[in-house]
């Protein structure tokens, strides 16, 4: 599977989202998805929500492992410049 086919699945249940994928291989998965709709979601329901839009892709075994991390616009904001300092 190509990242961006990730990305598209992501961006359908997340329009607006910031998201970053990236892959070596096609099957191990690095994201990070930037979305406002996080707002008030503890982490663990951030990643329930990214994991459901993809649930076929990993019940098919297209993609194998996910990285995921994941923000509300201010906490990507912070983090961006706290990697900066």
């Amino acid at each position: 599977m190509l990242p961006i086919q990730v990305k598209e699945m992501i961006e359908e249940g997340l329009p607006n989202a910031i998201i970053e994928i990236n892959s070596e291989d096609g099957s191990h998965f690095e994201a990070i998805v930037v979305s406002e709709a996080f707002a008030d979601l503890s982490m663990v329901k951030q990643h329930q929500k990214v994991y459901a839009l993809l649930d076929e892709a990993i019940k098919a075994n297209a993609i194998h492992a996910l990285s995921l991390k994941t923000y509300t616009p201010d906490s990507w904001e912070k983090a961006k410049k706290s990697q900066l300092a």
